[in-house]
């Protein structure tokens, strides 16, 4: 079994500048280790202070020694920027730079430690060094309690940049033909620390029939059974799928290298159905469920976008088609009187059958009805058989991209919203979804800065993270649904 989530490992170190008192410091940090700790954090607490370069040195080889993967530098008073920033940067990984506030008035003669002011200069360092996995909260500056609070949002922004930094992707492609949408350039990803080896569907056809007749197929094959119970109509294609899983799993096992953590984004159509016998959906959704994210359709930066939101919520995400609009008919039976939503605020969100069980209503196996239509049009469903589907349960929501645009610049989106409690009567894995100002957002962002139409979907509002997580990955351009009264910098202000 592949644990395929990073584990943050943090340790804190503090700063003093050596004309204020390095006991400030001390008893600073020791109530911030407390605090974080009685949150129910874990955190290395390194005994040497910082005051100068040689403290710097010996700080970081206690870090290095203790295994951490991610820093916190508490500023416990003014703080030497120098030697301060020069830790964060050899050490390399994800770095937060926090401060104390002061505690009392009565303490303003020999107990003020102006970490407010040393923050200014760390933060000045910190440009001039040109410093890259620096994470400063929005607000730096904290009692105790405060800061402990801002290491747990640090977390799970920290578990992004070590995952990226430690994953491969493993693509089976090329891209199906006319569908460009899933076409993007990968040098961004390197650029991310992202490893990426790109296979040809004929390598995984090959790997497959490899996998014929292995002993495990029907442990895994019960698995599924299990998971499916009675919605199984074509309980007769589960030793395929069995044996698609274990060879896509082995696959990884061979080929990881020096990666911790991967992801698939595989080939799906049309000569999946014809050679395999079958659509690969479900397994999709099983490994997906296990933060082991399978895009659909060679989408290596969708794969990648699931992967981010694994790392925020260690829950699975699925990946969605912004597909089509809500019908004013429904809309108005089902929606309207039950919601303050406009009807533009709702589209339906689908994919042939890839999310995992545990976010359907009445999970089932079934056909994909959109491949039938070519390749089974007058028979049973033989071959398009392997789909997991339902309509998805009402959940908050976040819909999320990573993307590279076509010069090479990564771009991203975040939009919150929630999935209605709405029977879609429709097919696949699908449901009625819910942003607000979603019109304006799918005009002037999705549409106007060209994102394809896959979306990773989290099922929570993880809107907070994501975005810091962004700008420490370095991510310029970050759009959200903008509120009414907000306008885009290409929304016409006399149309509204």
């Amino acid at each position: 079994m592949f644990n395929n989530l990073p584990e943050v490992k943090l340790a804190l170190v503090a700063t003093s500048r050596d004309c204020f008192p390095i006991s400030l410091s001390a008893a600073r940090k020791a109530a911030v280790v407390d605090a974080f700790r009685k949150a129910g954090g874990e955190i290395i607490d390194i005994p040497t202070i910082i005051e100068t370069e040689n403290d710097t040195v010996k700080a970081l080889e206690e870090v290095k020694a203790s295994g951490a993967n991610a820093l916190v530098v508490f500023l416990g008073n003014f703080g030497p920027e120098g030697p301060e920033t020069m830790l964060a940067d050899k050490f390399g990984g994800p770095a937060m730079f926090v401060a104390a506030a002061e505690e009392s008035g009565d303490t303003m003669l020999d107990g003020r430690g102006d970490a407010f002011c040393g923050m200014l200069n760390a933060s000045y360092s910190i440009g001039l060094k040109s410093m890259k996995n620096i994470y400063i909260p929005e607000y730096p500056v904290g009692t105790a309690d405060e800061i402990a609070a801002m290491i747990v949002d640090f977390v799970p922004v920290a578990a992004v940049k070590i995952g990226l930094s430690n994953l491969k992707v493993f693509s089976f492609g090329p891209r199906p033909w006319d569908f460009l949408a899933c076409n993007a350039p990968i040098k961004p990803l390197f650029d991310l620390g992202i490893n990426i080896q790109e296979n040809s569907e004929l390598d995984l056809f090959a790997a497959f029939n490899a996998h014929a007749n292995d002993p495990r197929i029907p442990e895994v094959a019960a698995d599924m059974a299990k998971e499916l119970g009675t919605n199984n109509p074509y309980a007769g294609i589960l030793p395929k799928l069995a044996q698609y899983e274990i060879t896509l799993l082995d696959w990884a096992q061979d080929n990881l290298g020096a990666a911790k953590y991967f992801v698939f984004a595989n080939k799906c159509w049309p000569a999946f159905q014809t050679q395999f016998g079958f659509v690969p959906c479900y397994v999709n959704s099983r490994l997906t469920g296990r933060c082991i994210p399978v895009s659909c359709e060679v989408d290596i930066y969708g794969a990648v976008s699931e992967y981010i939101i694994c790392c925020i919520t260690g829950a699975a995400p699925t990946l969605l088609d912004i597909n089509n609009t809500v019908p004013e008919d429904m809309y108005e039976a089902e929606i309207k009187e039950q919601t303050e939503y406009a009807l533009t605020d709702t589209f339906m969100g689908f994919h042939c059958g890839n999310t995992a069980s545990c976010y359907l209503k009445n999970p089932h196996m079934d056909f994909q009805r959109i491949m039938k239509r070519s390749l089974e049009p007058d028979s049973e469903p033989n071959i398009t058989r392997g789909t997991i589907e339902g309509d998805l349960k009402a959940s908050d929501i976040t819909f999320f991209r990573l993307q590279g645009a076509a010069d090479c610049k990564l771009q991203s989106y975040i939009a919150q919203g929630e999935i209605l409690d709405v029977p879609t009567r429709s097919f696949g894995g699908i449901g009625v979804f819910a942003i607000p100002e979603m019109k304006r957002f799918y005009r002037h962002v999705l549409v106007e800065k060209h994102y394809p139409h896959h979306g990773a979907v989290a099922f929570d509002h993880i809107g907070k993270s994501l975005f810091d997580a962004l700008k420490l990955l370095g991510v310029q351009d970050v759009a959200f649904n903008q509120p009414k009264g907000m306008l885009y910098k290409t929304e016409n202000p006399f149309a509204l």
